[in-house]
Formats: C-alpha cells, structure tokens, sequence
C-alpha cells in the first residue's frame, strides 16, 4: 500500500522554491507512507524528517537486502493469561494501525516476516508486566512487534534493549474500546549501539495509551511514537527521558493525532545532556483533526544542558483544524542550571556537587514516577543516578 503527497498547485507569478526541484514535506500530516522500501529514497538529511540525524553514520539501515539474522537475543516474561501467537504479512492485525513512514520503518516490515503479537484478552487485568528483552551482539536486526489491548483489559508492556547492534525496529499498538495500555520503551544500548524505533498506536473509544520512551545508552538512538486518537474520550499521555552523554546523540520525533471527539493528549519529554559532542533532538507534533471537538491537548518539552559542547534542539508543532476545542497549547525550553536553586541548597549547607545532584534528580525524576511500576522506577533512579556520577566526576 502507498499514499503520496500531492505537490502544491503553481501560483502564477510565484518564484521557484529555494531547494530548487525538490519540495520538502512542510506538516506532519503531509508525510507519505509505503510498505515498501523501493517507495523511500535514501535519506540525504534535507528530509525534515531526517534532517537532524546524522543519517552519513546509519548506512547499513538503509539497506533493503537480506541480512544476517539470529543477530538479536529476544526473551519474553509474561503472565498465563497473555495471548502469544504470530503474524505474518497480510494476516490481521498486523498492518492495521501500522504503515511505514521512512525507509528503514518499510526495510524492517519487509525483512521481519513473522512478527510475534502479545495480546491481552478483554476484560483482563494484568497483575504483571509483559516484559520483551532485547539483547544485541553487533550484527544486523530487525524486528515489527505487535501489541494488542482488547476491550476492558489492562496491562503494561516494557521493552528493554541492551548490547551491541545495528537495530530497526517496529512497534505496532492497537488499544480497543476501553482499554487501558501502558507501554515503557527503555533504551540501554552498549555505547557503539545504533536504533532506531518507529512506534504506531491507535487508541479507540474511552480507552488509555500511556507511551514512556526512556534513552540512555546508544551511540544514535531515536525513537518515534505515532499516537491516533481515533475514539470519542480516548487518552494518549507520551512521555520521555533522555541522558545524552559526550558523543551520543538521542531523538524522538513526536507525533499526536486528535481524531476523535473530546481526546485528550498529554505530552511531556525531559532530556540531560553532559560532554562534548552531546545531542539530543525532540520534535513534537500535534494535528487536531476537523472532527475532533472538545480536544484538550498540552505537548512540552525540556532540557537541561550540564556542561559545555552539549546540544538540545527542540521542535514544538501545533495543527488545528476546528475551533471548537476545549484547549491546545505547546511549551520548549532549554536552559543550564537555575543559580538560585543552586544557591538555596547551598545556603543550608549542601555541598555544590549534592546540590547539582539534587536538582538534576528532580528535574527528570517526574518521568520516571510516571511509570507506575516501583521496581522500574528505582532501577532507572540509580541509572541516572550513574549518568551523574561521571558528569560530577566522582
């Protein structure tokens, strides 16, 4: 299947675009998808959805011929009552919500012929994570997950990836009437690691998708969630954490999509960077469709840069197509330490180490109690906790 993009009518008297032939893709909404990976050029980085990734260092994902394979150890830990079965092209409901969006996305769905689906029965209540591990040892990999939330079921989903690998991977969520998801993606990547993730969801009537992205290793990490809310009252709360190091460059691109009536979307990513070479790039985008009355709906994003030669680039964007919402607004900053928090610990006797520790602690310590799982949550407290410890260098 293939959707293209029709270019804009010649106005007459109008000059020539300053690219010269080619048009670049100006909304979110515009960008063409294809199953197959002939329909995506390779990416040169004037693409806008590449255009801050150092695509010269991601060749071997660009690349649609048939690689080797056993080169990613999956395990997967659930409870009894989880569905487990597998998908292959053309059988439903893989394909349903997903349709790739850039060549690496359509290489991965082509190459991963049986994709492994979790599904978790209506009217279920999960009194344990699905947990889906991932572990490289440097080759080539590729993978399409589908994930599937029947009416009134409740659950949560973690990802965890770790090791050396070349990694294109597709997460396909589909959270039916009622339902409640939650989906942790954690990143832990070997330093010489390169990802990237495309995640698409859709989100029926009076149903939840809480979507938590959380990068920390990697040398290039991007992970990019895809969020229709298609039915009336549904919720999509994406939230993200990144720890750039010297070197590393960690990306979302963000993207929400108000279908239904009387949504709601929360969006909040937090990113720190230290070290030379550190870069972290966040775009967001929100449409809220024409049919999509009574939408209230907040993206924002923050970054905290701690040392020199760090980079945050952030991207808010907002597209409404009807007037009757209930609100819509969008929110970046990027800033070093606040000198007067600094200066008020340290007025009651903390050391300038402590303090700085504290203050970074609580600035991305409000993703983490978003994950609602206690074990998790004090395991990623002590990995920021290790970030720190090298940018304090102690």
């Amino acid at each position: 299947m293939t959707t293209t993009t029709q270019a804009p009518p010649v106005v007459p008297g109008s000059t020539a675009h300053s690219d010269g032939a080619f048009v670049p893709v100006q909304t979110r909404s515009e960008r063409p998808a294809s199953y197959d990976p002939a329909d995506f050029e390779i990416p040169s980085g004037r693409e806008v959805n590449w255009k801050y990734t150092p695509v010269a260092k991601l060749a071997p994902l660009f690349v649609d011929e048939a690689g080797p394979h056993g080169t990613m150890t999956v395990t997967v830990s659930a409870p009894s009552t989880v569905e487990q079965s597998e998908l292959r092209i053309g059988e439903s409901p893989r394909g349903d919500v997903f349709i790739p969006e850039d060549r690496p996305a359509a290489i991965a769905w082509t190459q991963e012929t049986v994709a492994p689906l979790m599904r978790i029965p209506a009217g279920v209540e999960l009194d344990e994570p699905i947990v889906i591990e991932l572990a490289g040892d440097g080759g080539l990999a590729h993978a399409h997950v589908v994930l599937e939330a029947m009416p009134n079921s409740r659950g949560t989903v973690v990802f965890r990836h770790s090791g050396s690998a070349w990694h294109a991977q597709n997460v396909e969520i589909i959270v039916r009437d009622g339902a409640h998801l939650e989906v942790v993606s954690i990143q832990q990547w070997s330093d010489d690691a390169v990802h990237l993730s495309s995640h698409q969801a859709r989100v029926d009537k009076d149903a939840t998708l809480r979507h938590v992205v959380v990068s920390f290793g990697g040398a290039i990490v991007r992970v990019n969630p895809s969020v229709e809310l298609a039915g009336a009252g549904s919720r999509g709360e994406l939230y993200g954490l990144s720890y750039s190091d010297a070197g590393q460059h960690l990306e979302s691109q963000v993207y929400l999509h108000h279908k239904g009536p009387h949504t709601k979307g929360d969006v909040l990513y937090k990113g720190a960077l230290q070290g030379r070479g550190a870069r972290s790039v966040w775009i967001g985008d929100v449409l809220i469709g024409p049919d999509a009355t009574g939408t209230d709906s907040y993206e924002a994003n923050r970054n905290l840069v701690l040392t020199d030669g760090a980079r945050a680039d952030s991207i808010p964007n907002l597209e409404i197509e009807t007037g009757d919402i209930a609100g819509a607004g969008h929110a970046s900053a990027t800033g070093r330490f606040d000198d007067e928090q600094l200066f008020y610990l340290q007025a009651r006797g903390i050391s300038e180490d402590e303090a700085r520790r504290l203050v970074v602690l609580g600035f991305l310590s409000e993703i983490v109690q978003k994950i609602g799982l206690p074990a998790l949550e004090g395991e990623l407290i002590a990995a920021i906790e290790a970030e720190l410890t090298l940018e304090l260098g102690s």
